[in-house]
C-alpha cells in the first residue's frame, strides 16, 4: 500500500517573492540584452499611445497631422514620467502610460456646447486640447497632494492581502474589452498573432541560442514582425480592396496615414497648443479620472512588484509614488497629451512573460520613447502596427497580471466563509457595475448619471466605469466591517504588517532606496 502523501507534497508554502524570474528589480541582463528587451517594451507601449490618440483627436476636430503630433508627445511625456518614476518614484520596472480612464471626462469636454459651436475643425481641436489641458493642470493636484503629504500611505493601512486581491486582479481582467473584441477586429490577424505569441513564449520557452532563451525573452517582437509582415502582404494582395471602410481600417497596414503625415523631427514643448483654459465643470470632472488613475496605479505597483521579485512597496514609497505620477499629470495637461497617464498594465505583464523584472530594462526603454518621439518618420513606423496585433498581446499580458492579483490569495485563510464572502463579492461588482455603466451609455449615448450638473455625471460615470476602483471600493468597505477585529490572521495581517513601514523587512532598503544617496534628504519613515 502506498505511503500517505506529506503535507508538503500536497500544499505549497507562501511566498513573499515570486520564484523562477531570471532577473529580478535590481539585477541587469547584459546590456545587448537588456537594450533589446526596453525595446520591446517600448513597441508595447506603442499600443495605448497610439490608441488614444486615434480616437480622441478625430472627435476633437484635428486631422491626421494633429493625431501625429498628439501621439509623438504622448509618448515623450511617457518617457520622461518612467524614468522619473524608476528613479525617484516607486523605483519599480513600471511604463507609466496613457490612460483610458480619463475617457469619460475628456468625451464630455469634447462635447461641449461651447466648443462644438466653433465651426473651423482645426480652431475646435486647439480649443478643445486647451480645455482638456487646463483640466488635467487642476486635476493632477489630487495625486500631488494625495501622494507628498503621505495621505494616500495613511488610507493604504486599511488595506489587506484579502481587500487587495479583487483590486490588483481586476487591473487586469478589468480591460477585457480591450482584449479580443479589438483583436477580433480583424480576425485573420489577432487570432494568429495570439496563437504564435503564446507558442513562441510558452511551448518554445526553452529554445535556447548561446544559451539564451530568446523565445520566450523576444516573443513578443519576433511575432509582431512576422504577423505584421504578413498583414502587410494581405494589404498589398489586394485582400481587403472591396471589404468594409471599417474592417479596412483595422486590418490594412497602410490606413494609418501616421508616417505620411509626420515630420522628420519634433520636438515637444510646453503650451505648444497655446495657453490653457480652465474650467471648474471640466476640472471636477477630470479628478475622478486621477482618482481612478490613482487606485488603478496601486494594484499595477503591487503587481509589479511581485514580477519584479521585490517585496510589497511600502505604504510611504506607494505613497511616493502616486506624487510623481501626479506630477507625471501636471506635465501631460502642460505638454498636451490628450490624456493623462497611470501605470501600463501591458508592461507590467510583460515582466512576467519574459522573466525579466530589471528596472535597466525599463529606463532604456524610455531612451526608446523619447528618441522616436523626437524623430517623427521613424517613430511613426512602429506606430502604424495595427491595433488587432496589440489586442491579441493584450490576451496574454491583462491575464498575467490578473493572475498574480489572485496569487495574494495565498497569504490569507480561503477556508473562510468570510473571505469568500470578500473575494467574491468584490470581484462579481467590479466587473457587473461598470458592464452596466457601459451598456448603459452605449443605448442611451450618456451615464446612468444623467443631471443637469455635468460635473457631477463625469464624476460618477467616470468612478463606476473603472473595475479596479469599484472593487477598492467595496472590498475595503467590507473587509473592514465584518468581524475584522477576529479575522485579522485570517485576512492575511501577519504577513502584510511586515511591509507596511520601510524598516519592517530588510530587503526594503535594497529595493526601494533612493539613488544618489537621497534619503539623507528624504529618510524613510
Amino acid at each position: 500500500m502506498a505511503a500517505p502523501p506529506k503535507p508538503e507534497e500536497i500544499s505549497h508554502p507562501p511566498m513573499d517573492q515570486l520564484q523562477g524570474l531570471e532577473y529580478c528589480i535590481d539585477s541587469n541582463p547584459s546590456w545587448g540584452e537588456a537594450i533589446a528587451l526596453g525595446f520591446q517594451h517600448y513597441i508595447l507601449a506603442l499600443g495605448t499611445a497610439v490608441m488614444i490618440p486615434s480616437f480622441l483627436v478625430p472627435l476633437m476636430g484635428g486631422n491626421d497631422g494633429d493625431k501625429v503630433r498628439v501621439v509623438q508627445t504622448l509618448l515623450f511625456i511617457e518617457g520622461i514620467n518612467t524614468l522619473l518614476q524608476t528613479l525617484f518614484g516607486t523605483r519599480l520596472p513600471t511604463v507609466i502610460g496613457g490612460s483610458w480612464a480619463f475617457a469619460v471626462p475628456i468625451i464630455s469636454i469634447i462635447h461641449d456646447s461651447s466648443l462644438t459651436r466653433i465651426t473651423d475643425p482645426h480652431e475646435r481641436f486647439l480649443s478643445t486640447m486647451r480645455a482638456i489641458q487646463g483640466a488635467l493642470i487642476v486635476a493632477s493636484s489630487v495625486q500631488i497632494i494625495l501622494g507628498y503629504s503621505q495621505l494616500w500611505a495613511i488610507c493604504s493601512r486599511f488595506f489587506s492581502p484579502v481587500g487587495m486581491v479583487p483590486v490588483i486582479a481586476l487591473a487586469g481582467f478589468g480591460l477585457f474589452d480591450k482584449g479580443f473584441p479589438l483583436a477580433g477586429e480583424c480576425v485573420e490577424i489577432g487570432v494568429p498573432m495570439f496563437i504564435l505569441f503564446v507558442i513562441l513564449s510558452q511551448y518554445l520557452k526553452n529554445f535556447q541560442f548561446r544559451q539564451l532563451p530568446v523565445m520566450e525573452r523576444f516573443a513578443l517582437i519576433m511575432s509582431i514582425m512576422v504577423i505584421w509582415a504578413y498583414a502587410h502582404l494581405l494589404t498589398a494582395s489586394g485582400a481587403y480592396k472591396h471589404h468594409p471602410v471599417t474592417t479596412q481600417k483595422h486590418c490594412r497596414t497602410d490606413r494609418a496615414n501616421l508616417i505620411s503625415t509626420a515630420p522628420w523631427i519634433k520636438i515637444p514643448y510646453p503650451l505648444q497648443w497655446g495657453a490653457p483654459t480652465f474650467d471648474a465643470g471640466h476640472a471636477f470632472g477630470m479628478m475622478a479620472a486621477t482618482l481612478v488613475s490613482l487606485i488603478e496605479s496601486t494594484g499595477a505597483y503591487k503587481a509589479a512588484s511581485r514580477l519584479a521579485s521585490a517585496t510589497p512597496p511600502p505604504a510611504h514609497v506607494l505613497s511616493r509614488g502616486i506624487g510623481w505620477q501626479g506630477l507625471g499629470i501636471l506635465f501631460s495637461g502642460l505638454f498636451g497629451t490628450v490624456t493623462g497617464c497611470t501605470v501600463s498594465i501591458e508592461n507590467v505583464g510583460l515582466l512576467g512573460s519574459t522573466r525579466v523584472g530589471s528596472r535597466r530594462v525599463i529606463q532604456i526603454s524610455t531612451g526608446f520613447m523619447i528618441f522616436f518621439s523626437l524623430l517623427g518618420k521613424f517613430g511613426a513606423l512602429f506606430a502604424s502596427i495595427p491595433f488587432p496585433i496589440f489586442a491579441a498581446v493584450y490576451c496574454v499580458l491583462f491575464g498575467l497580471v490578473a493572475s498574480v492579483g489572485l496569487s495574494f490569495l495565498q497569504f490569507t485563510n480561503m477556508n473562510s466563509m468570510r473571505n469568500l464572502f470578500v473575494v467574491g463579492v468584490s470581484l462579481f461588482l467590479g466587473l457587473s457595475i461598470p458592464e452596466y455603466f457601459r451598456e448603459y451609455t452605449t443605448a442611451a449615448f450618456h451615464g446612468p448619471a444623467h443631471t443637469k450638473a455635468g460635473w457631477f455625471n463625469d464624476f460618477l460615470n467616470t468612478i463606476f466605469l473603472s473595475s479596479p476602483t469599484v472593487a477598492l471600493m467595496v472590498s475595503v468597505f467590507l473587509d473592514n466591517t465584518l468581524e475584522y477585529k477576529d479575522s485579522a490572521k485570517d485576512r492575511g495581517m501577519p504577513w502584510w504588517v511586515k511591509f507596511r513601514t520601510f524598516k519592517g523587512d530588510s530587503r526594503n532598503e535594497e529595493f526601494y532606496t533612493l539613488p544618489f544617496n537621497l534619503n539623507r534628504f528624504f529618510p524613510p519613515s
